[in-house]
C-alpha cells in the first residue's frame, strides 16, 4: 500500500511543473517562439461527450489546504483529474456535454474552423485532452480521434478550461461559439457558468458570439462586469444574442476592427470579451430559434431538469425544434468568429513585431 501511494504521488509530481502540464504540437510551439499570432480553439463545440471542467481545479487551486502526508491541493486536482491513477477516473472534473456535433459534421467543421484561422494569418490551436494530458494544436489524426469515439483519458475541453491552457503558454486570443453564463432563474438558483469567473483572472482576449441565448444575457453582463471583464462589441454598440444580432443589451465597449483592438488592448489581469454577431445571412432564422428555446425551457421546467443537465437538454431539444437550423446557425457563427479571431491575433502578432 506504501509502495503505491508514493508511487502515485512521484507521478502526480511529474504534473505539477506548468510546463511539463501540456503537449504542444510542432507548429504552435514553432509559432509561440517565433511570434507568430496563435488562436486557441475550443474542442467542445464539435465533440459530444466529455469536456473537462476547471470547477474543482478552482476550488481545490486557491484554497491552501494540505491533506495527510505532503499531497497538496495540486497535487489532489492532479490526482482527480489524470484519471490513469489506480482507478481514480477523473469524475470530479469530467462532465458530459451534448453540445457538440454528430460525426462526421464535427471533423469537417473543425477542419474548416482551422482552416480560416490559417487563411486569415493565423495558426489554429485547438485544446483537448488526450490519454490524460491537454494538447494544444492537434494533427488531423488526432482530430479524428477525438470525433469518433470517446475513451478513458480523453475529452474536449469547454470555455473555462481552454481558456487557462491557452493562456498557461501564452496565447492572447480564443475563439469560440459562445460563453456560459448565469442561467434563467440564476438569482434563485446560482447556476452560473465558471467560463464568467475564468474571464475575470485569465488575461485572454474571448472572441464568441455572446453568451448562449437559452441563458441570462443582462444578468450574465452585470456578473462580468463585477468580475472586472472588459465586454466589447464588434462593430456594433449591441451586444448580441449568439443566434440573433442583438438582445436588447447595450455594451461599454466598441470594436471596428482588429487594429482597434491590437492599439487599446489593457494589460488589465482580466479576460476581454468580444461579441461578434452572427453574420446577416444567418439572422432571419433567430425568431425561428427564440421561439424554440422558449419551448425547450418549459420542456426543461416541466420535466424539472436543472443543474448540469441543463444546457445539453435544452442545445438538444432546441436542435430537435429547428428541424436542423440552431446547428447551422451554430457552425455559421463559429467560422464567422474564427475569422475575426484570426484577424485580431494577426494585428496582435504585428504590432509586438513592430514595437520590438
Amino acid at each position: 500500500m506504501a509502495s503505491k501511494a508514493l508511487s502515485r504521488l512521484s507521478s502526480l509530481q511529474n504534473h505539477l511543473n506548468p510546463k511539463g502540464l501540456v503537449k504542444l504540437s510542432d507548429e504552435v510551439s514553432d509559432a509561440l517562439s517565433s511570434g507568430q499570432a496563435v488562436v486557441a480553439l475550443e474542442s467542445n463545440h464539435y465533440f459530444p461527450w466529455y469536456s473537462l471542467s476547471l470547477f474543482f481545479f478552482f476550488c481545490f487551486y486557491h484554497f491552501p489546504l494540505v491533506f495527510p502526508n505532503g499531497v497538496t491541493c495540486e497535487m489532489f486536482y492532479s490526482l482527480v483529474y489524470f484519471d490513469e491513477y489506480d482507478g481514480f477516473h477523473g469524475f470530479a472534473c469530467i462532465s458530459c456535454c451534448c453540445s457538440g456535433m454528430p460525426y462526421p459534421q464535427n471533423l469537417e467543421t473543425a477542419k474548416e474552423v482551422e482552416e480560416i484561422v490559417r487563411d486569415n494569418g493565423a495558426v489554429p490551436a485547438t485544446i483537448a485532452i488526450l490519454d490524460g494530458v491537454p494538447c494544444i494544436g492537434l494533427s488531423i489524426e488526432e482530430l479524428e480521434r477525438l470525433a469518433k469515439v470517446a475513451t478513458r483519458g480523453n475529452g474536449a475541453t469547454t470555455v473555462s478550461a481552454t481558456m487557462y491552457f491557452a493562456s498557461m503558454v501564452g496565447i492572447p486570443v480564443f475563439v469560440t461559439g459562445g460563453i456560459g453564463g448565469v442561467h434563467r432563474h440564476g438569482e434563485k438558483t446560482l447556476d452560473i457558468s465558471s467560463d464568467l469567473t475564468e474571464l475575470g483572472r485569465t488575461p485572454v482576449a474571448v472572441i464568441s458570439a455572446g453568451v448562449k441565448s437559452i441563458l441570462d444575457i443582462p444578468r450574465t453582463l452585470e456578473y462580468l462586469e463585477t468580475q472586472g471583464v472588459c465586454v466589447a462589441a464588434y462593430k456594433t454598440h449591441e451586444f448580441p444574442a449568439f443566434f440573433t444580432e442583438t438582445s436588447g443589451c447595450k455594451v461599454p465597449c466598441r470594436v471596428d476592427s482588429p487594429q482597434d483592438y491590437a492599439n487599446q488592448k489593457l494589460k488589465l489581469g482580466s479576460g476581454i470579451l468580444i461579441a461578434v454577431p452572427i453574420p446577416k445571412e444567418h439572422t432571419a432564422s433567430g425568431n425561428l430559434i427564440e421561439s424554440a428555446i422558449q419551448s425547450a425551457l418549459r420542456e426543461a421546467r416541466d420535466k424539472k431538469i436543472t443543474g448540469n443537465a441543463e444546457t445539453p437538454f435544452l442545445l438538444a431539444r432546441v436542435n430537435e425544434l429547428t428541424g436542423g437550423v440552431s446547428l447551422a446557425s451554430n457552425i455559421a457563427l463559429v467560422k464567422n468568429n474564427a475569422f475575426v479571431g484570426a484577424k485580431i491575433a494577426a494585428a496582435l502578432s504585428q504590432l509586438r513585431q513592430h514595437c520590438s
